[in-house]
């Protein structure tokens, strides 16, 4: 056992939250420790995360309403690492989150991309709003209050373009559901309408209400949608929604079984609820129907059937998330290459074994075929994940096979001499990794276990920590349209 493993050791990680109407970020610091006890096989966990600085909130930079201004961005991040005292190459993990209508800009997946090569080392980028959701669950609390009460609670994270809903039923995921309902959907200037979105305007076009640029501020077509969109969450949390609430669900419907207890509402909007931010809050201003749209929430009867809860975290809910519950860390006993470290944005293939070695054997060429059809086609050499899973109790002479039939396989791929990725769900990392080493020194391996990983998740594994695990970050890249 690695005599390191006992000892604490820290990773400094970042939270990059990208969102419709705000920016912010924050630095945190995390402490691993082996839990195992000394003649245990060793398991690293996070036992403790602190916060070490949160930027204030700034107004997202844009080029135009469709384009994110990529170098004010960067300069931003720059900045503000500075103030904090930490240089890129500090940063280990964490991730950069690409929220809202933000999401849906002309130029969001060259962001992301380019953000995580000058962000850090193992700075990672995900977007996509069912993510948003769980990861906003998680930094407002009402995971943790979900857990904690065992109750069924609904984090709906509103901010300047979409809500993002993460149902929670004690400790257990149960569904989400996204909706264009923010502050930013109609834009004011000089007391007059400047701008209405695609998903309003067709509201407005359904309900045969009247609303032009150019009209005052206080038109009452405006109080009428600020009411429907309160209405319309009320009918989702029930899943009472009929085809006419279309017009403002952004993907599938609501997917929880069950009733909710309790709701928590965090991101801008909450904000202008509560009041619970500094003055740094300001640092961002809005001209939109933010506060209008808080009042309709407040006042609306239907959504007064739920216990509402105030969450730990407000406008800082995303960020706080994608800064401190992004990361996971591999199992102790892994085989890994460190020259090949880190990798980012590797799409996840799940073979199933079913139980049974022969099946799962016989699976490996056509599975491998399939994964280069889906994230290669075009043969240019991406790589990718094996995740293997329902194994059936393995000797060394199942295990010889498995690593004989992942190395014949591998020559299927246009690039077979690149790193062989696989995880398992089982503790067998490490008799893998070096089985497959001793039969072909050549080839680059890379064999994590303790992961939970799904078929169509995208990955990333950074570099080795002196307690010999890798921290690992899932994510699902969707950039919604």
């Amino acid at each position: 056992m690695n005599s390191s493993a006992s000892k604490i050791e820290t990773l400094m990680s970042a939270g990059i939250d990208i969102g419709t109407s705000t920016t912010k970020l924050v630095i945190s610091r995390f402490s691993l420790m082996n839990v195992a006890g000394g003649t245990h096989v060793p398991r690293i966990e996070i036992i403790d995360k602190e916060i070490l600085y949160r930027s204030p909130i700034f107004r997202t930079p844009l080029l135009s309403p469709t384009i994110i201004d990529i170098n004010k961005i960067e300069q931003l991040i720059q900045n503000e690492y500075e103030i904090a005292g930490v240089l890129s190459q500090q940063i280990q993990t964490g991730a950069v989150i690409i929220t809202g209508e933000t999401a849906t800009m002309k130029n969001a997946q060259e962001m992301v991309h380019h953000l995580s090569d000058v962000a850090g080392e193992f700075l990672v980028a995900t977007a996509g709003p069912d993510l948003e959701g769980v990861i906003a669950a998680k930094g407002s609390g009402a995971y943790e209050y979900a857990k904690k009460t065992r109750k069924s609670v609904a984090n709906i994270d509103i901010g300047g373009g979409t809500a993002n809903i993460a149902v929670y039923q004690g400790d257990k995921m149960a569904g989400t559901c996204t909706l264009h309902i923010g502050g930013r959907l109609i834009e004011f200037e000089n007391q007059h309408v400047k701008s209405i979105s695609p998903p309003v305007q067709k509201l407005l076009t359904q309900e045969g209400w009247s609303l032009e640029i150019n009209d005052s501020k206080n038109h009452p077509t405006i109080e009428k949608v600020t009411d429907w969109m309160a209405k319309l969450l009320a009918r989702v949390l029930s899943k009472s929604t009929t085809s006419k609430d279309d017009v403002l669900i952004l993907g599938h419907h609501p997917e929880w079984n069950g009733d909710i207890d309790v709701i928590t509402i965090s991101g801008g909007i909450s904000e202008c609820m509560y009041g619970l931010e500094d003055t740094d809050y300001s640092k961002a201003v809005y001209d939109d129907i933010g506060i209008e749209l808080a009042q309709a929430l407040q006042k609306n009867e239907n959504l007064k059937n739920w216990e509402w809860v105030i969450p730990e975290e407000t406008v800082r809910a995303t960020v706080l998330g994608a800064g401190t519950q992004t990361t996971n860390i591999s199992g102790a006993t892994i085989q890994v290459d460190s020259k090949e470290l880190p990798q980012k944005n590797l799409p996840v293939f799940e073979i199933s074994f079913e139980n049974q070695i022969e099946i799962g054997l016989g699976k490996l060429q056509s599975s491998m075929n399939l994964a280069i059809s889906m994230y290669d086609p075009g043969r240019e050499g991406q790589n990718f994940v094996l995740y293997l899973k329902d194994f059936p109790y393995l000797n060394f002479k199942d295990i010889q096979e498995i690593a004989k039939g992942l190395l014949q396989s591998r020559l299927l791929k246009p690039k077979p001499e690149q790193p062989l990725i696989i995880v398992l769900q089982s503790d067998h990392a490490k008799v893998l990794g070096q089985t497959l080493q001793a039969q072909e020194a050549s080839q680059s391996i890379l064999c994590v276990d303790q992961v939970d990983v799904e078929h169509g998740d995208y990955m990333d594994i950074g570099r080795i920590l002196q307690s010999g695990v890798v921290p690992v970050v899932i994510k699902t890249l969707t950039f919604h349209s």
